[in-house]
């Protein structure tokens, strides 16, 4: 899942500084699970908000409301009726860096600011603990590696095996986590794949990756023809 972090409170007070109304939209999924932009989440900054604007004498109005996903324009589609949301001047969306985009795609005439700070594709590890597990290169090595990324969680990304700087199993750059491909060999060799390593494997071809502008997916068979335009 997309893994985000609230921004701290004077930014988020900052951002929105000068606006009469103000709508702040929490989003359902991702971020709702990594407890930053769900509704309990939007429903506290906007008492923050309301509390700062009358300690400084300020009639700022502040709405909430939310959309299962700020990434489909399905669900932001349904923001259009939503209270607060025709008459406000400013919107505080509480979705991944991608909601907030397709927000601004949505309302081209509104100011959208962000709430949160995306951070990474990630996994919830435990109560209050997530990490980074995918950086969508477009290219997944995955079967080769015991299921192990080596883009994204090597500290260098190293592809083709451990750098010279490893010690015990443990990364060079932060000695607190696991070398990457340490992990891969013990994975690979529990597994009774460690041969797999010796295989020769051809250069890999980042242009899958971000390097060559915003990426796009397309499936064919369920696309409506005048929906791919892309931006």
């Amino acid at each position: 899942m997309i893994v985000a972090e609230q921004k701290k409170m004077d930014e988020i007070l900052r951002s929105i500084r000068g606006y009469r109304s103000v709508a702040v939209v929490a989003c359902g999924t991702c971020v709702a699970v990594s407890m930053s932009g769900g509704e309990k989440e939007a429903l506290k900054i906007a008492s923050i908000i309301r509390h700062r604007a009358k300690l400084d004498g300020l009639d700022t109005r502040v709405t909430v409301t939310s959309a299962i996903r700020q990434c489909d324009m399905e669900f932001l589609d349904e923001l259009d009726d939503a209270p607060g949301m025709v008459d406000s001047d400013c919107v505080l969306s509480l979705g991944c860096g991608a909601g907030v985009q397709f927000m601004v795609e949505k309302y081209p005439y509104k100011v959208v600011v962000p709430g949160l700070n995306t951070t990474f594709l990630g996994v919830n590890r435990a109560p209050g603990y997530w990490t980074e597990m995918c950086q969508g290169c477009g290219n997944c090595v995955l079967e080769r590696t015991g299921g192990i990324c080596p883009v994204s969680r090597c500290c260098k990304s190293h592809f083709n095996g451990p750098c010279g700087g490893s010690s015990g199993g443990k990364c060079e750059i932060d000695p607190d986590i696991g070398c990457a491909w340490q992990m891969i060999y013990d994975r690979l060799k529990r597994i009774g794949q460690e041969d797999r390593l010796l295989d020769i494997n051809e250069a890999r071809d980042w242009r899958t990756s971000r390097d060559g502008g915003p990426r796009g997916h397309i499936r064919a068979d369920i696309v409506v023809a005048e929906d791919t335009q892309r931006e």
